[in-house]
């Protein structure tokens, strides 16, 4: 499949000013309005209509709240559910299909306050920014962006990330051996140019994730936050459940799982995939 440029370039935009307004909104507490149209677009460099989408993007994920008349404010924080209390394993078998990459993008420029801030790394710090879309027995999945410190990588090539396991290039090629991720999921919705990579129609759900990976030797050695199709992509986990008369904490409540069936007090064994659905 031919990645139109002008579609990759709008996909590409349009994530450098999201990328500009979560900064903002992150940068605030909840109920701050945000700065103007008219301000953003100058500050961006921007058209009205590019920004507004970007801006109607988050409105739709709950990021941000529009009020007619008044502005644009920061939403309340989303509640967070921890998964895997404690030191447990997770494990992440391989997703289902034959998985390939396309390269989109790739550069070296400064972090920038955002990607700086994640890695603990100056503004000012060289990373390799990458963009690749992601392929599934040869149907678009996902979009990814992954941003890495350049002085980790310096001899990464175009070829290792669209042939073979990233993390095996890495570890065999580079010196990186990654040890553990932190990773948060949430649902979003695609916008235009994205929709026109994952070939789905605009608005169509997918997930958002969100991942910081850190090597053996505790570095933070990657941040990476992809797009993923909501029609074809779910997460399945696997927990273990208490037996019968197990202690229980009537006012711990996990989502999805009936009162009095979890065992809050006992290590949970939790296995996290990404599954490919038919159609």
């Amino acid at each position: 499949m031919e990645i139109p440029e002008t579609t990759s370039g709008a996909v590409l935009k349009r994530e450098r000013v999201r990328a500009a307004i979560l900064e903002i909104i992150e940068e605030r507490h909840p109920g701050a309005v945000i700065p103007s149209e008219r301000v953003l677009c100058a500050r961006l460099g921007v058209s009205r209509p590019t920004l507004r989408a970007a801006v109607d993007e988050f409105v739709r994920a709950g990021r941000l709240v529009r009020e007619h008349g008044r502005g644009v404010f920061v939403a309340a924080e989303k509640i967070t559910q921890e998964l895997v209390p404690g030191a447990e394993v997770l494990s992440v078998p391989p997703a289902a299909g034959v998985w390939t990459s396309r390269l989109l993008e790739t550069a070296v420029r400064p972090a920038g306050a955002r990607v700086g801030r994640k890695l603990r790394l100056s503004p000012a710090a060289p990373i390799r920014h990458l963009t690749r879309l992601r392929l599934v027995d040869g149907a678009p999945m996902a979009i990814e962006y992954l941003h890495l410190p350049a002085e980790l990588v310096p001899a990464l090539t175009e070829a290792e990330l669209e042939d073979g396991d990233l993390y095996a290039h890495l570890r065999e090629r580079h010196g990186v051996e990654v040890a553990e991720a932190d990773q948060s999921i949430e649902p979003t919705v695609t916008t235009e140019a994205e929709a026109a990579l994952l070939e789905v129609p605009v608005l169509s759900p997918a997930l958002l994730f969100e991942r910081l990976t850190s090597d053996r030797a505790g570095r933070l050695v990657e941040y990476v936050h992809s797009l993923y199709r909501g029609d074809r992509y779910r997460i399945r986990s696997r927990l273990t459940l208490s037996p019968s008369g197990a202690p229980q904490r009537p006012e711990a409540h996990h989502p999805g799982i009936p009162p009095g069936d979890f065992a809050p007090d006992r290590p949970v064994s939790f296995s996290a995939h990404g599954v490919v659905q038919d159609g």
